[in-house]
């Protein structure tokens, strides 16, 4: 998950004498239940802010934003007694709870959906770019060694470790530069994620005392994402490495710490050594699109005897247990990805994310970009579209579930209903002529 710097935003800032008496007084409170286990990686967004004391509060601001300092302040007390019957010790506390400051714009993007959709194609081009392969290329040759031995100790090889993080801070330039403790208490007394931020929080806490980094280091995305590939504190606890030596898990300034963790979340992640992520392959005469579905899933030997081509007219790669990839739809590019397509999506559950992060790797290696043209005139539909679309599914007998205008495994199962009843490909990609004819008049 990339995290980039963006115009800063008003932060209100607790005094450090008012909340270190709040976190003396927190001793006396009762414990809130244990968080539930975090979900999968946030997208981060742009962030930046500016500390405003809250003794000097904009005049435009409203009065309930006013008021926001004396009700974080109650929040982070009863966290604290949280955190504490957590394990975490008062000199932890201390020293990272009391400046802990209230960031507005980090509530803003974590309830902010983009409006519109982005093609496939279209982030593939932002991704794979040529600057950022070459980019990667001059990063892999000077870190040949840390990268190669963070390979033989894991099985994931050096070309997806580098592409991973250039995919998530373009090779360690953009990192984010919000404090972590900051962002993630933001978000648990905002409310929408308060469970998942309060586990994040105290992870996060956890970290801090055990001595892998300072509080004023550990910075990362409005989500709580942190270092050069983009950890979360629950993946950092569980899957930092120290690769270095030096005693410290550091993610945001060791590169041989930072291969070798991202290296070792993905193959507990499932990352099958000797395998490839995958292959864009040709798809034989009637095939049925329908069957290009994660549950759908056989080895690369069956799908070659079903008449399946790699591009390149090599033998198909051997997998294990693979699946058919139409990204967009039988008008694009075809893809066959196994086991370790899936651990990448592990890392970040998007389609166009694993198959950037495959795509970019194989051009490190010096291997080719796509072959297959993407169907380019077509545009990617907006939120409101889908929204519609879903709509006139579910009006035509085709559950789609509720109406959120956002692409997700039911909307796709009932594409491809619809598909089938009218004679169409199966393949559940939607478009906007397909939305013009589900909308038209009768």
């Amino acid at each position: 998950m990339p995290c980039t710097a963006a115009p800063t935003c008003a932060r209100l800032r607790l005094t450090s004498l008012g909340l270190a008496a709040l976190l003396l007084a927190a001793c006396a409170t009762a414990p809130d239940p244990a968080p539930h286990p975090a979900p999968g990686r946030t997208p981060p967004a742009p962030t930046g802010a500016a500390p405003v004391t809250a003794a000097v509060l904009p005049p435009a601001m409203p009065p309930e934003a006013a008021a926001q300092p004396a009700a974080f302040s109650a929040w982070v007390r009863d966290f604290a007694a949280t955190a504490r019957a957590a394990g975490i010790a008062d000199d932890t506390l201390r020293s990272a709870l009391a400046d802990v400051r209230h960031i507005p714009r980090v509530v803003a993007l974590d309830r902010a959906q983009p409006e519109f959709n982005r093609t496939v194609w279209d982030y593939l081009d932002r991704s794979v770019s040529a600057r950022r392969v070459a980019g990667g290329q001059a990063r892999l040759a000077q870190l040949r060694p840390e990268a190669d031995a963070a390979a033989a100790r894991y099985g994931v090889p050096a070309e997806v470790l580098v592409a991973i993080w250039g995919m998530e801070s373009d090779y360690g330039a953009n990192t984010g530069d919000l404090p972590t403790i900051d962002a993630l208490a933001t978000l648990g007394f905002d409310g929408r994620r308060a469970d998942w931020a309060r586990s994040q929080l105290i992870a996060a806490l956890r970290i801090l005392q055990q001595g892998d980094i300072p509080r004023a280091r550990m910075v990362g995305s409005w989500a709580g994402a942190m270092g050069q590939t983009q950890f979360l504190p629950t993946s950092f606890l569980a899957h930092a490495v120290d690769a270095d030596g030096d005693g410290r898990r550091d993610i945001w300034g060791s590169l041989p710490d930072v291969l070798a963790s991202t290296a070792n979340f993905l193959a507990h992640a499932g990352w099958q050594a000797g395998e490839p992520w995958g292959a864009e392959v040709r798809l034989p005469p009637g095939f049925d699109a329908g069957r290009a579905d994660a549950s759908v899933r056989q080895p690369a030997s069956q799908w070659a005897a079903e008449g399946l081509q790699a591009v390149d007219g090599q033998p198909l790669p051997v997998l294990a247990d693979a699946m058919v990839l139409l990204p967009a739809g039988v008008r694009g590019p075809a893809f066959l990805v196994g086991a370790n397509f899936r651990a990448l999506l592990r890392y970040n559950n998007a389609t166009s994310y694993a198959l950037a992060v495959g795509l970019l790797s194989q051009a490190l290696a010096g291997g080719p970009g796509v072959q297959a043209a993407w169907p380019r005139e077509q545009p990617a539909l907006s939120r409101a579209q889908v929204l519609a679309l879903q709509t006139a599914l579910n009006a035509r007998g085709f559950d789609s579930g509720t109406p959120d205008g956002l692409l997700g495994p039911a909307t796709r199962a009932a594409l491809r209903g619809l598909q089938r009843s009218i004679g169409m490909p199966a393949d559940g990609h939607p478009t906007l002529d397909l939305l013009q004819r589900l909308t038209a008049a009768p």
